[in-house]
C-alpha cells in the first residue's frame, strides 16, 4: 500500500471520548487492511467492519446540538467493539493467539466468574498457555495452539463480544445514575432560587424570625436585623416605661428584610461547599467520562441551601424543643451554617451509591472481587 494513500485520523474534536473514538477507529481500520492483505476472502465481514468504523466516526464527529451525548457515546463504543469482533473472526490465528492475554483480561474484568462464556474462554486460554511465551514454544506445540484457535474461534469471539456488551451496559448504568444526580441537583437549585425570590418578593410571607421573651417583653430577631424591645399584645401584658405595646406580627413584618432568605441560603451554601471539599478526600474518582464525582459534588450545594432554610423553618415552628427562640442574628446564621453542613447526612448516602456505581465499571487492571 502506498503510504501517501493512508487516510488521516481526523479531528481534532472538542471532547476526549471523540478523540479516542477517531484514534481507535483508524487503528482498527489499519488492522482490518492488514488482515485483508493476509486473507482477502471474506468480503461480507470486510464490508461490515468498514460500516461499523464509519458509524463510530460519524458519532465522534456529530455536533452536540443535534443529538444527546449519551447515545452518541454508546453508538461509538458499540460499533468499535463490533468492528473488533469482526476482525477477530477473519484475522490469522497467530494474531488471535497474540491477543489472548489482553482478551483474557477484558473477559475476566467484565464477565462474572459464573458466566459460562467466561469459563469456556478461560479453558481455551489455558489450553494455549494464555498466549504467553510464544517465542519459547516448540514449532509443534505452537502449531497445535494455532489449530485450537482456529477450532475455538467462534467461542473466543462470542466471549469477547459478551465482555464488550457488559462493559457498555456498565457505562449505561453509570450515565443513568449520573443523569439522576444532575436532574436532582437542577431541581434543588431551582427550589433554592425560588425560595430566595419568594423572600425578595414578600419579606413577611415566610419570615425566619424569632421572638425571645423576657420579663413580659420581647424582641424580634431576624437573620439580618432585630427590633427594639416591646410588650406583645398577644401576651396580655401592660405597657412598661419606654417599652411600647405592639402586635408581634406587625413587628415581625417590619423587622424582616427581603434578603433574609437569600442570606440564610448563602450561608447554607457556604457550609455545603465546605462539606463537599471535605468529602473529596473520600472520592477516588474514575477514568470514565461521565463526570459523576463532579455531579455528586454539585448536588451538595443547593441541598445545603435548602436544608439551612428548612432547618430554621422547623426551629421557628418549635419543632425542636429548647431551640425555638434564638436570641441574636448571629445565632440564626450559625444555625443556618449547621443545617447547611448537615446536608452531608443525606448526600453521604448518595456519595456511597455513586462510588458503588463507579466501582461496578470494571477495567482490565481491576478484576471484580
Amino acid at each position: 500500500m502506498d503510504i501517501n494513500a493512508i487516510e488521516p485520523v481526523g479531528g481534532p474534536v472538542w471532547v476526549a471520548w471523540r478523540e479516542g473514538t477517531l484514534t481507535r477507529a483508524r487503528e482498527l481500520e489499519a488492522l482490518a487492511e492488514w488482515v485483508r492483505s493476509q486473507d482477502p476472502r471474506d468480503q461480507v465481514l470486510e464490508g461490515a467492519i468498514q460500516a461499523h468504523l464509519d458509524a463510530a466516526r460519524q458519532a465522534a464527529k456529530a455536533r452536540r446540538l443535534t443529538l444527546p451525548t449519551g447515545p452518541l457515546m454508546e453508538r461509538s463504543f458499540g460499533n468499535l467493539a463490533a468492528a473488533e469482533a469482526h476482525i477477530l473472526n477473519v484475522a490469522p490465528p497467530d494474531y488471535v493467539l497474540g491477543q489472548m492475554p489482553s482478551l483474557l483480561r477484558d473477559v475476566q474484568a467484565h464477565l462474572p466468574t459464573t458466566d459460562p462464556g467466561r469459563r469456556e474462554f478461560e479453558r481455551i486460554a489455558h489450553r494455549v498457555g494464555n498466549g504467553l511465551d510464544v517465542a519459547t514454544r516448540s514449532e509443534e506445540e505452537l502449531k497445535g495452539w494455532l489449530q485450537i484457535i482456529d477450532q475455538e474461534r467462534g467461542k473466543i469471539v462470542t466471549a469477547v463480544r459478551a465482555a464488550s456488551s457488559a462493559a457498555l451496559s456498565e457505562r449505561i448504568r453509570l450515565r443513568s445514575f449520573r443523569n439522576i444526580v444532575v436532574g436532582t441537583a437542577i431541581v434543588m437549585t431551582l427550589l433554592a432560587v425560588g425560595v430566595a425570590l419568594l423572600g425578595l418578593a414578600d419579606r413577611s410571607l415566610i419570615p425566619l424570625c424569632f421572638a425571645p421573651e423576657e420579663s413580659g417583653t420581647a424582641i424580634v430577631v431576624c437573620p439580618t436585623a432585630q427590633s427594639d424591645r416591646f410588650t406583645p399584645t398577644q401576651a396580655g401584658g401592660t405597657a412598661q416605661d419606654g417599652v411600647p405595646v405592639t402586635d408581634i406580627d406587625n413587628v415581625v413584618a417590619e423587622t424582616a428584610k427581603p434578603a433574609d432568605l437569600l442570606i440564610v441560603e448563602l450561608v447554607g451554601l457556604a457550609a455545603a461547599t465546605i462539606a463537599g471539599a471535605a468529602a473529596i478526600r473520600r472520592i477516588r474518582g474514575s477514568s470514565e467520562r461521565y463526570g459523576l464525582p463532579v455531579a455528586l459534588a454539585a448536588l451538595k450545594l443547593p441541598t445545603g441551601a435548602i436544608t439551612a432554610f428548612l432547618g430554621l423553618l422547623l426551629m421557628r415552628g418549635q419543632f425542636v424543643p429548647g431551640l425555638s427562640a434564638l436570641d441574636t442574628s448571629a445565632q440564626i446564621l450559625a444555625w443556618a451554617l449547621v443545617f447547611g453542613y448537615a446536608q452531608q447526612l443525606f448526600t453521604r448516602l448518595v456519595d456511597q451509591q455513586g462510588q458503588t456505581v463507579l466501582n461496578s465499571v470494571r477495567v482490565p487492571d481491576k478484576p471484580p472481587s
